[in-house]
């Protein structure tokens, strides 16, 4: 919860670590045209917006650098230089206490803080847990040297405690001390070690009382809260990591010989021919010089009609051949394909989200200093008027210790919790705690279509028309096909009785042509398959049919059913004062039904993943915030570009990595019940804020006058933490509507005629 300095994040084994050369950053740099450079550095300590906010600033003071940006879920800063000079951006990156090196997407940074921060919250609340038992006998009675005893026996405890537990907050303020830095760690350690110092030396003094157990508790609080904010942030960097994985390791390349050799995808380089089997995602941009097929080009477009190729026609990588081989002319390297353009737009997108700084970091800015210089002034004040140092040291603890954010750092996180308790009650998870906050703030929905507000599956709805027999001749034939019409046509029917072949081929792009007892029977394209006979729509030139010798005998129609409640979710999103869009990579006519059918505000139709990014922003120019409920490969990037994100548990694994919400269950009601959660939780956080501060206002001056010793100031801490909890507890009651567990949606089904 609290901003933390590069200390307190140790993804990295420093010691093993080599700061790159200004070679090395040449080396590794893009170009971007016109004298322009891109440099990208891995910064495995940034962690929250206060590092940021310096990177950013310290960076862009360099001479020759034109832009900064740092992406928190990456922890990658990307510099814009223009020039040949290399700007001096790791010693700068140094001068703030943040070691850098160079970004490779293909090396994680293996994540060690969050098993530190586990094992430091089980061993101060062991600590915390044994203090408290002792100081109960002391609070009730203990004298003499049964006090002194169980005095020593708590500092012995404390002693690992605040040396393990608490060298998190020490490594953290004094990092940020010794580069010139204030962070919220500095009056914890401070407050922390002062009350050890004082309770230590009371008790060699055989003092009457110790506060052992408010140094100890206190930072048990603390860690909490800090351990969930890690465990939250840290979610949101698996999103650009998948995406990336996507990408074909390599190709097999065809030289001008006729030999052929692997080639990892970072060596192709524009004009090798690459084979590519069915089965395998092309690896680069490409033109298709032999060949023809069906690819699933949901990456792309989002939809799951898969596209068919031939020769001539380009294609771009992470799109995957399904059906045919294909001979494909490299027109582009790695780095500058489409799905490689598809990491960079999710990271750019990523990046301006976590420019985002949450309620609590917002108010927590002024702490540091505030309540230094508060505990500063009433020690020299108590100094000044009574001489007595010890007396205004004592008071100046209290004052520190009673002002301790534990209120303030809980204020945030327990609402999350509980509020993420509630929507996981109905389906929903939550994955980053500031979505609540951010989701709260929206008054713009936009949705992708198939696989959203449609279910994204082909479903067979001619099926009574059909002659049994036939039905099950063409599901014997579409058992041999990858294709998805095919397979919808292959679950239908039950695999004993169904007729054998005597030879089966299936013509990529075309569909499937099968031979027995001397007839030829094809399923697939109308065109190709055959065009006679009185079954189905006459004079249809596309759909699926099944002929025989050339005669139809049977057509085959399906459609994209609405998703359960898509038409109730979108009437309560606009009861709730949101406007509503939907955006789409299919067809101008398959938009206008699903938009009709619910309805939305405004639909766009064929839209690239860059266009879905390019209209959200759009629209945060204008001044809007937006929620992007999708599901595709191709909705990542928009998803990201987004205020808050949201995506069904049938989403891709990349969407579901790069959005803040997932929905479990089918019903589409899911959308607008964390928007009433979400928005029950930002008041109750604003009120839990309130409380922080109105409890700090009426304290302070008490703790100042003097009238509270550290003891009591722990225990009016713990009080005040204690009505921050219980305030978010009053969201259990919030009344919700179960999101029901809906069967596929077959009500509303919008009816597409899809071609193989």
């Amino acid at each position: 919860m609290s901003c933390c300095a590069p200390g307190a994040e140790m993804a990295l084994d420093l010691e093993t670590s080599v700061l790159p050369s200004s070679q090395e950053i040449r080396l590794a740099s893009r170009s971007l045209g016109d004298d322009l450079h891109q440099t990208d550095l891995s910064v495995p300590t940034v962690h929250c917006a206060a590092c940021i906010q310096a990177i950013e600033k310290a960076l862009g003071r360099l001479d020759h650098v034109e832009g900064v940006r740092v992406n928190l879920s990456t922890k990658r800063v990307s510099i814009q230089w223009r020039g040949n000079d290399i700007p001096p951006v790791v010693a700068a990156l140094g001068r703030l206490g943040y070691e850098a090196h160079l970004f490779d997407p293909e090396v994680g940074e293996k994540d060690k803080t969050l098993s530190e921060l586990i094992r430091a919250v089980a061993v101060a609340g062991f600590a915390a847990g044994n203090i408290m038992l002792l100081s109960v006998s002391v609070w009730s009675g203990a004298e003499g040297a049964t006090r002194d005893l169980f005095h020593w026996v708590s500092a012995l405890i404390a002693i690992p405690a605040l040396a393990f537990a608490g060298g998190i907050y020490f490594r953290s303020a004094w990092n940020a001390l010794r580069h010139g830095r204030m962070n919220m760690d500095v009056p914890i350690a401070v407050g922390v070690s002062l009350a050890y110092a004082m309770s230590l030396n009371e008790t060699i003094n055989h003092g009457e009382h110790a506060y052992f157990d408010a140094s100890v508790s206190l930072l048990f609080f603390l860690l909490i809260g800090r351990t969930l904010d890690h465990v939250m942030r840290e979610r949101a960097r698996t999103a650009v990591n998948g995406l990336a994985r996507l990408a074909a390791r390599g190709a097999m390349v065809q030289r001008d010989d006729g030999t052929r050799d692997y080639l990892p995808v970072g060596e192709i380089e524009p004009g090798m021919q690459l084979l590519v089997a069915a089965g395998e995602r092309i690896p680069v941009d490409g033109r298709i010089i032999r060949g023809a097929s069906d690819l699933d080009c949901s990456l792309v477009s989002g939809e799951s009609t898969p596209k068919t190729v031939a020769s001539g026609e380009r294609v771009q990588a992470g799109t995957l051949n399904l059906t045919g081989p294909l001979t494909v002319e490299a027109t582009a390297a790695a780095k500058d394909s489409f799905l490689a353009e598809m990491v960079r737009l999710m990271e750019a997108a990523e990046g301006g989200r976590a420019h985002y700084r949450r309620i609590a970091d917002r108010v927590s800015a002024l702490y540091a200093p505030v309540v230094h210089l508060t505990a500063f002034v009433t020690f020299l004040g108590w100094v000044a008027a009574t001489g007595d140092w010890h007396r205004a040291v004592t008071i100046a603890i209290a004052v520190l210790i009673i002002t301790c954010p534990c209120a303030l750092g809980l204020a945030v996180p327990i609402v999350q919790v509980v509020a993420a308790r509630r929507l996981f009650e109905n389906g929903i998870m939550v994955k980053d705690g500031s979505a609540m906050e951010r989701l709260a703030t929206i008054d713009t929905a936009v949705f992708d279509k198939t696989g959203t507000l449609t279910l994204g599956k082909p479903r067979l709805v001619n099926r009574s028309s059909i002659d049994p027999a036939m039905l099950a001749l063409a599901a014997a034939m579409g058992a041999h096909s990858r294709h998805p019409l095919s397979q919808a046509i292959a679950g239908l029917a039950s695999p004993a009785g169904q007729p054998t072949f005597n030879e089966v081929t299936e013509r990529p792009g075309f569909g499937i042509e099968a031979t027995a007892a001397g007839n030829t029977w094809r399923l697939g394209r109308r065109g190709w398959a055959g065009g006679k006979g009185r079954t189905g729509a006459e004079g249809k030139t596309g759909g699926t049919v099944l002929t025989r010798n050339g005669t139809i005998v049977a057509s085959f129609e399906f459609e994209d059913a609405l998703r359960a409640d898509a038409d109730t979710a979108i009437a309560r999103l606009k009861n709730a004062g949101l406007t509503v869009e939907m955006l789409s990579g299919d067809t101008v006519v398959a938009c206008a039904e699903v938009a009709e059918a619910l309805p939305v505000d405004h639909f766009t139709p064929t839209l690239l993943p860059s266009g879905k990014v390019e209209r959200i922003r759009q629209l945060s120019n204008d001044g809007h915030r937006v929620m992007m409920v999708g599901d595709g490969l191709n909705d990542t990037p928009a998803l990201g570009a987004a205020h808050v994100s949201i995506a069904p548990a049938t989403a891709a694994d990349i969407g579901r990595n790069a959005a803040d919400f997932v929905f479990l269950r089918e019903s589409l009601l899911a959308v607008p019940l964390a928007l009433d959660v979400s928005r029950k939780a930002g008041r109750l956080i604003r009120q839990n804020i309130a409380i922080a501060i109105v409890y700090n206002t009426i304290a302070v001056p008490i703790a100042i006058l003097g009238h509270v010793t550290p003891l009591i100031a722990a225990v009016a801490m713990s009080a005040s933490s204690l009505l921050v909890i219980g305030n978010a507890l009053r969201l259990q009651r919030f009344a919700t509507t179960e999101v029901t567990r809906a069967p596929l949606a077959t009500r509303s089904g919008i009816h597409e005629s899809m071609q193989s």
